[in-house]
């Protein structure tokens, strides 16, 4: 038997896939959590075999509960499920220690494969994650070009810092900041400051 545990922060969504995993006679859901923080409490107890994990969470999301549990256990296998499948999301979920990235919109038939395939010791993407993880390498290959101005920008918008507080900082302008920041959106192809947060951190920008 396949013990899983669900970390979704909306109960709808909990409640629909615990019927989805414990119609299937191979698997049982044994814990359910609505946050990061209470997830690691949970897998701390029960001991699963699988977690499937949400990234988007308040307080302590996916990535963040994903780095926690895998430096508890080695023996947990991580899968996330999510809306979203932007490489910068997947890779920060993959490099937290994650073994699978699956979609929400995938079949019912694929989820539990999945479960299946990580309970395993394998790691199940939706075919759409692995494009983008692909894609996301090969970017990462490729060096981008930022003035020390941009990567100072970059670096304080990865430690959570807002406009403001950023010009302050840096004795410029709000107007100055957001130019830099649309300008270093474009170069390290990201469309918003969470994404352009994670790419910080895989580049080394920003600090813990």
């Amino acid at each position: 038997m396949i013990t899983v545990v669900l970390v979704d922060d909306h109960a709808m969504v909990r409640r629909g896939l615990q019927q989805l995993l414990d119609g299937a006679e191979d698997i049982e859901v044994v814990g359910t959590a609505r946050d990061g923080r209470e997830a690691v409490e949970v897998v701390r107890q029960v001991g699963p075999h699988v977690v499937l994990m949400d990234l988007q969470m308040p307080e302590v999301d996916g990535v963040q509960a994903t780095r926690r549990i895998v430096a508890e256990s080695d023996d947990v296998q991580v899968v996330v499920l999510t809306s979203y499948s932007d490489s910068e999301r997947i890779v920060a979920a993959l490099d937290a220690g994650a073994v699978g990235y699956l979609l929400k919109d995938a079949e019912p038939e694929d989820l539990l494969a999945g479960v299946r395939a990580a309970a395993r010791g394998e790691s199940p993407l939706h075919p759409r994650a692995a494009r983008q993880l692909l894609t996301a390498r090969s970017e990462r290959r490729r060096p981008v070009d930022l003035t020390q101005r941009e990567a100072e920008v970059l670096a304080l918008v990865a430690r959570g810092l807002a406009n403001k507080q950023i010009a302050r900082r840096l004795g410029i302008s709000e107007r100055t900041v957001k130019a830099h920041l649309t300008s270093t959106f474009q170069r390290i192809g990201v469309a918003d400051r969470t994404q352009a947060a994670l790419w910080a951190q895989r580049h080394g920008l920003g600090g813990p």
